[in-house]
């Protein structure tokens, strides 16, 4: 590489004269950094409303389908039952009363003496539902025991419990010993368990001191009536119940108290959701694309106004999108426009939700309602769709365009830099080649001048 001197004969600052040819050289490139920034600006821009127009795609579509229409809401008269919905639930009303609730059964374990297993290794069988589990223990230690029985997969839950010994009358000791409680993991009276273990003469069967039976969970439908009606479960949620409702049970109803009352009704927050997503997402898009597009004036050097257009300014992808999505929203649908119903496009073209308008006309006329929002909602969903999908997508596709500009201009600046690297070099080369000839100059100067001055002083001296 060549090396740069400056001023060595000349005096010139050949360095900053270099700097300067350069930066005039340059301009090509920072129009090019220059276009890079505002396509990469846009890029990420374009992103950003692709989100949100992806996110409208989205909700529109939930809100076209029939049976989001079909939301409804479950709530109990009693505490001790709760009520859940599920797909496909309506609307009505079943009283009910609790007789009793799901349990699993929880038993002590007075564990024997070592000696009494028969072997160095204890072993358990434990009954459940028809089926035998077999639990053996490393030693005789309650802990070991207690690990054996919970590492099973039995279908009990052992918990080691420290109590005071007592002698063959039922009188303390003095002393402490541990019994095993044995609880099951599932409710139900199918799950109620036993236990035996091994002895010396072959199996033995353990005492089991109940705390709690295993038990299904009941309840009468139609209490005092000739339909009357009891059902059970063996866990505390009756699944179905009711069309699409699940019905889960926690406390037994007193005799005095009144029949528990399941009511089920339309879901009118979550219907009004349906609207007013649609009118959110829609701001959101719509907002997005104003504020983008607006122009902004500065004052030139001169003195004078420059306009400057937004980022979305002739970007004729974004101006149909908003086209599209402005009219879709606003268009009647039989003849209805959907500001009926709450959606609202203002003179400024900005849309806004008006809750109190919906809610009336849901309680007037709810298939109405639902057939302007679901329509509405189709146009904008295929709108959206056409716009964000992934591969197909118009603002996909012109994403994409813009990322392939950023990395094209990226790499025209690389060249760019290349290029005025080498014009740097040349530069530095000629500036040096220019010094040393000069330099060759000067001391051929000095020369003649000295000779030229001897020539003189030899012809004043004769």
């Amino acid at each position: 590489m060549a090396t740069s001197i400056d001023g060595l004969v000349s005096g010139l600052d050949t360095t900053a004269l270099i700097d300067s040819l350069i930066t005039l050289q340059a301009g090509t490139q920072s129009l090019l950094k220059s276009k890079q920034s505002t396509a990469s600006s846009l890029s990420t821009a374009l992103q950003s409303l692709n989100t949100k127009v992806a996110s409208l795609a989205e909700h529109a579509t939930k809100a076209a389908k029939p049976q989001s229409w079909q939301a409804v809401t479950a709530s109990s008269s009693a505490t001790g039952v709760t009520a859940s919905a599920t797909d496909g639930a309506q609307p009505g009303t079943l009283n009910l009363r609790v007789g009793a609730v799901a349990a699993s059964q929880s038993s002590l374990l007075t564990l024997p003496a070592a000696a009494d297993y028969g072997t160095g290794t204890p072993t358990f069988t434990l009954t459940r539902n028809g089926e035998t589990t077999s639990v053996t223990a490393a030693s005789t230690s309650v802990a070991d025991i207690v690990d054996a029985f919970n590492a099973s997969g039995s279908g009990v839950r052992a918990t080691a419990i420290k109590v005071p010994e007592l002698d063959g009358d039922g009188n303390p000791t003095g002393g402490t010993t541990y019994r095993v409680q044995l609880t099951g993991t599932e409710t139900g009276a199918a799950n109620a368990f036993t236990v035996t273990r091994s002895a010396t003469d072959g199996t033995a069967p353990v005492a089991l001191e109940q705390i709690r039976g295993a038990s299904d969970a009941s309840i009468t439908l139609f209490a005092g009536t000739p339909a009357e009606q009891t059902l059970t479960s063996a866990s505390n949620t009756f699944t179905g119940l009711m069309s699409g409702i699940d019905v889960t049970v926690s406390a037994v109803t007193a005799p005095d108290a009144s029949d528990v009352t399941l009511t089920v009704t339309s879901d009118k927050t979550a219907l009004r959701a349906l609207a007013s997503g649609l009118v959110s997402n829609l701001g959101a898009i719509l907002g997005d694309i104003t504020s983008r597009t607006a122009s902004t004036t500065t004052t030139a050097s001169d003195g004078g106004s420059v306009v400057k257009g937004g980022l979305f300014s002739g970007n004729s992808t974004i101006r149909t999108l908003q086209q599209n999505l402005l009219a879709q929203a606003s268009a009647p649908v039989d003849g209805v426009s959907p500001s009926d119903v709450g959606i609202v496009l203002g003179r400024d073209g900005t849309f806004t939700f008006d809750a109190e308008k919906f809610d009336a006309a849901l309680a007037a006329d709810p298939a109405k309602v639902q057939k302007i929002v679901s329509t509405v909602a189709e146009r904008l969903a295929g709108t959206a769709t056409a716009a964000s999908a992934p591969a197909t997508g118009s603002l996909t596709l012109t994403i994409e365009s813009q990322q392939e500009l950023v990395k094209d201009l990226g790499q025209r600046i690389a060249d760019w830099d290349d290029r005025l690297a080498a014009r740097r070099e040349s530069l530095v080369r000629v500036y040096a080649a220019l010094e040393t000839s000069l330099s060759s100059l000067q001391s051929q100067s000095s020369y003649l001048s000295s000779q030229i001055a001897a020539l003189t002083a030899s012809s004043t001296s004769k």
